[in-house]
Order: structure tokens, then C-alpha cells, then sequence
């Protein structure tokens, strides 16, 4: 796979996840994860179900089946390395909230740094690390 085929299938896996995060399908989320692990501000999450099983503990979902929220994903840097079949990117995260009763507002706001590798001609993460480094009124979007 060449380098502009790798940063593309890259973007879509960033892509991805906000958007499965944001319609609340978290076993979607844990498949993107199945050999990789989630580091985040609690213990590592490492495979599908631990994924998964993270997501659902933490993040509230409303009557729609959804958090309610948008992850906008900007600044993404793509390093590919063709020799080994891995790569590396970086990324900042806003996320949104809205509600009926919460006006729409930016809640958290940090950085993703993730690591993937090529198989069976896909590629894949292997794990992504969250720094949040502004904090809003989450408490609409997650527990505890």
C-alpha cells in the first residue's frame, strides 16, 4: 500500500471512531479496538470487549441511543513507515454536548496519539493514548 492509500485509511479509522463514538455504537468502537488498547484516564482498555465494556461504564447515552455529543477530529498528522507495515499520527479532539436542557458547548478538548499497523492489507489501531487537557461541564457526558 502506498503512502497516500495509508494516509487515507488512516483518516477514515480517526474518522470512524468519532463517528461511532458519537451515535453511541460502542461495540463498533471495541471492533476498531480488537487488537489494540485504549489508554485514556483510567486503566488501559486493551481489546474488543474491555473497549466496549469502558465506554458503556463511562459515557451516558440518552433516549436516542446516543451521548449526545460530536467529535471533531482536526489537525491529524499521519507518519507512515512502508517497511515495517506501522504508522503513527496525531490529532486534536473537541468534543461537543448538546441537550435540551444544556446549550450546545465544547466539554472536553485534548489531543489523540495513535499507533496502527497494516494487516491482511488493512490497516488497524494497535493503541491510542488521550490526553484531555480542557475540561467543561462533562457531567452530562460522563459518570462520575
Amino acid at each position: 500500500m502506498d503512502n497516500a492509500a495509508a494516509h487515507t485509511a488512516i483518516a477514515r479509522l480517526v474518522a470512524e471512531y468519532a463517528a461511532l463514538v458519537d451515535d453511541g455504537d460502542f461495540a463498533g468502537v471495541g471492533a476498531l479496538f480488537s487488537d489494540a488498547v485504549f489508554v485514556g484516564s483510567g486503566a488501559p482498555a486493551r481489546g474488543r470487549e474491555a473497549v466496549e465494556r469502558m465506554l458503556r461504564d463511562s459515557v451516558i447515552v440518552y433516549e436516542d441511543g446516543t451521548p449526545r455529543t460530536h467529535h471533531a477530529v482536526s489537525n491529524l498528522a499521519v507518519e507512515v513507515d512502508a517497511g515495517t507495515g506501522t504508522a503513527t499520527a496525531r490529532s486534536y479532539v473537541t468534543v461537543f454536548q448538546a441537550l435540551p436542557d444544556f446549550p450546545l458547548q465544547p466539554v472536553a478538548a485534548g489531543r489523540y496519539r495513535d499507533r496502527f499497523r497494516v494487516a491482511d492489507g488493512h490497516w488497524r489501531f494497535t493503541e491510542r493514548r488521550v490526553h484531555i487537557r480542557l475540561v467543561g461541564d462533562v457531567s452530562r457526558h460522563l459518570r462520575g
